[in-house]
């Protein structure tokens, strides 16, 4: 593969600085800032961005489809949805599923993780969320902490698992965390109504980082008249250790609540999710699904059961946003520069699952790029050099 030069472009440095000028992408891999043409081959292959927006690829750590497909139904729907994420300028995936406990369990998480090999994007491995975790939601199974039973959801995986969701107040849990940590795959906390001492005895194990922050953590109940309740939250947003992700829709989160944890924790302390479903990335109407009813999506008011006659009728069903529109709608409610709030999308998550090579622009990094509209929308995606959208 030729090498390529991006240049005339307008570079976002996530949490440093945005400039005019040019990338140079070799063997996978930025090559050099600014080149001089001396540095260039004579079969340099030149993209003219055109003063355009030119980021590292977004890094979505939840995430349970996209458009029509749910990662969590079949290796087929698991393929087909990693082939779209690209289009929305997502170059790095962890492939979000809840587990389905019983006999299928070990051969449901074998099949999908042998599927996440080959999409477009790189996929470090899966994010399973549950079944360890405090509150069911979304089907998400609730069961005691059992090591023995993480072990052979991670051998079923091939190993290839990045990432776990579970709850610091489910029985047994901190062995489970200890050995998630010896593993290296990143504990998540979330689903929880912990209390502040079994929040910090999990980030003392290892859990340090908080996912679809807020959503599924509820206040805990009052006590006593004028003694404010706390819980989770206030303790990760209270811990300098540990780093949060939010549900940016502005419907599953106030866009206040963000500005909080920002305030509180710094931008390279909170990161950007999907928590994404059916129905992300499709144009407002109303979409069949797995589940036995239809949503209605609308790009500021998430995904929402449309079929009349489910109890639920009207109620969130999750969530239809795309990182790109993610990141738009950060740019709208933060006092950040936009080199700090690319960065939640992609430098900060790839620091959370421990990926050095991702999220930056500089000499050495993965060639994970993403050439951007002035609407957001991608026009060129790149992973690891080679264009996969555009």
């Amino acid at each position: 593969m030729p090498d390529t030069l991006i240049r005339d472009a307008r570079v976002v440095f996530p949490g440093r600085t945005m400039t005019a000028g040019s990338v140079l992408v070799s063997d996978g891999r930025i090559a050099a800032i600014d080149p001089p043409a001396d540095q260039l081959s004579a079969d340099v292959a030149c993209v003219n961005a055109r003063s355009r927006l030119l980021t590292p690829g977004l890094i979505d750590i939840h995430t349970h489809g996209i458009g029509h497909h749910q990662y969590g139904a079949s290796p087929e729907a698991l393929r087909a949805g990693l082939e779209q994420v690209a289009t929305f300028g997502t170059t790095c995936v962890l492939p979000t599923v809840v587990p389905m406990l019983g006999p299928g369990l070990l051969r449901q998480l074998e099949d999908l993780s042998a599927a996440a090999r080959a999409g477009a994007v790189c996929v470090p491995g899966l994010h399973i969320e549950g079944p360890f975790v405090g509150i069911p939601g979304a089907a998400c199974p609730t069961v005691p902490g059992d090591v023995g039973l993480l072990e052979e959801m991670i051998a079923a995986c091939g190993g290839r698992v990045a990432a776990m969701s579970l709850s610091p107040e489910t029985p047994g849990v901190l062995p489970v965390i200890e050995r998630l940590v010896e593993h290296r795959i990143v504990p998540f906390v979330t689903h929880t109504r912990a209390t502040p001492e079994q929040t910090e005895a999990a980030i003392a194990a290892g859990a340090r980082h908080a996912t679809h922050f807020y959503d599924v953590f509820p206040v805990p109940p009052e006590t006593e008249p004028g003694a404010r309740p706390v819980g989770a939250v206030e303790v990760f947003l209270g811990d300098r250790r540990t780093t949060v992700d939010f549900i940016c829709d502005g419907c599953h989160v106030h866009p206040a609540a963000i500005r909080a944890a920002v305030a509180a924790k710094g931008w390279a302390g909170v990161a950007l999710i999907t928590d994404s479903n059916i129905g992300a990335g499709l144009p407002p109407g109303e979409y069949d699904t797995p589940w036995g009813y239809r949503v209605r999506v609308r790009p500021d008011d998430g995904a929402r059961i449309a079929s009349p006659e489910h109890p639920l009728h009207g109620q969130l069903a999750g969530s239809a946003l795309t990182m790109n529109a993610g990141i738009a709608n950060l740019i709208r409610w933060l006092d950040l520069s936009p080199a700090e709030i690319w960065a939640m999308g992609t430098l900060t998550p790839a620091r959370i699952i421990g990926l050095s090579n991702k999220g930056a622009i500089e000499p050495g990094a993965d060639a994970d790029l993403v050439l951007w509209e002035d609407d957001m929308q991608a026009a060129i995606t790149w992973v690891g050099g080679k264009m996969v959208s555009g």
